[in-house]
């Protein structure tokens, strides 16, 4: 059995929709085991576990949600040279771009040289305002259908031992 962390963090409801969704993709491959969990609650011995991670953020002030970054500074360390080689791709939920929070988290794995198995999705929300930035989330089904879709890949990946 194979083990797919998912490890994502939200306030609005976006990026959370995005991780849920993800994670129902891959529990419709058999064969693995998917543990989605909250970046405040996860750490070094959930990564050590997995075979695979998919990390979903928002993109705050261009760069990833703090407490996703409080995630990778925790987990850092314990983990480095201990998980190199492992798949893992990326999302994020931003207001308008997406591409900053996606380049630290592309950084962060190479430096725990994980092997990028897609392109970060990245789902746009085109919040602009304090209010709409601040607003409950609702992610379009057709871009939930792409993170599910993340989520089956990378899972069926896995089971097939492709990665």
């Amino acid at each position: 059995m194979k083990t797919l962390l998912i490890v994502w963090h939200s306030v609005t409801g976006g990026a959370r929709q995005m991780a849920e969704a993800a994670a129902a993709g891959a529990r419709g491959e058999s064969g693995v085991c998917v543990m989605l969990k909250a970046a405040p609650q996860a750490g070094p011995e959930d990564l050590l576990a997995a075979d695979g991670c998919l990390f979903a953020t928002p993109e705050n002030l261009a760069s990833m949600a703090g407490l996703m970054k409080d995630f990778f500074d925790r987990c850092y360390y314990p983990v480095l040279e201990r998980i190199e080689g492992r798949p893992y791709a990326a999302m994020v939920c931003a207001g308008s771009d997406g591409s900053g929070a996606a380049r630290q988290i592309e950084r962060i794995c190479t430096g725990w040289r994980l092997k990028a198995v897609a392109p970060a999705l990245i789902v746009c929300t085109q919040a602009q305002t304090p209010e709409a930035i601040l607003a409950p989330k609702q992610i379009a089904p057709h871009e939930l259908a792409r993170c599910r879709e993340l989520g089956a890949a990378l899972a069926a990946g896995l089971a097939l031992g492709v990665y």
